[in-house]
């Protein structure tokens, strides 16, 4: 080939892109009882470390737009697991808050961590090689992000 640059094995995108395919396949038999998607699972996640936060927060942590959340949102609201209002002080702001069933999903998710780190642990490698690279992930993540929210400030 020509340009050995532009072979798929060659890429670092595809294994990270089909790594995070593979997992959230994993994930979605276990958030299927749950009656939630990967990103509502994401959602949760945020909102059971942090109730009662703005739309706007629980898109940067999850490095998503408010566009891409919100309807996340409205249909977990609809599903009875969060509800949305509007601050007093500035009509703008979103707020996000669990709702009881919301709080109670928190035990049975509480075991799919364990579920899929032991059976990747124990088929495919050790926890401390897992750990060290989620370690080099966020460092890619925490890279690209800064990189991208400075490319943003350019731009305006």
């Amino acid at each position: 080939m020509a340009f050995e640059q532009l072979k798929l094995d060659n890429q670092l995108c595809f294994p990270v892109y089909a790594a995070s395919r593979l997992i959230i396949r994993e994930y979605q038999p276990l958030l299927d009882k749950l009656g939630l998607t990967y990103p509502q699972y994401l959602v949760l996640l945020v909102l059971w470390e942090q109730d009662s936060i703005t739309v706007n927060e629980i898109a940067h942590k999850l490095i998503l737009n408010t566009n891409t959340v919100t309807p996340l949102l409205k249909r977990m609201e609809s599903q009875g697991i969060v509800t949305r209002n509007r601050e007093g002080s500035d009509e703008r702001k979103v707020i996000v808050r669990l709702t009881e069933k919301g709080r109670q999903m928190q035990v049975e998710a509480a075991k799919i961590p364990e579920q899929l780190g032991a059976e990747i642990a124990s088929e495919a490698m050790n926890v401390k090689e897992l750990l060290d690279l989620k370690e080099k992930l966020y460092t890619i993540i925490n890279y690209l992000n800064k990189k991208e929210r400075k490319d943003l400030d350019m731009e305006l």
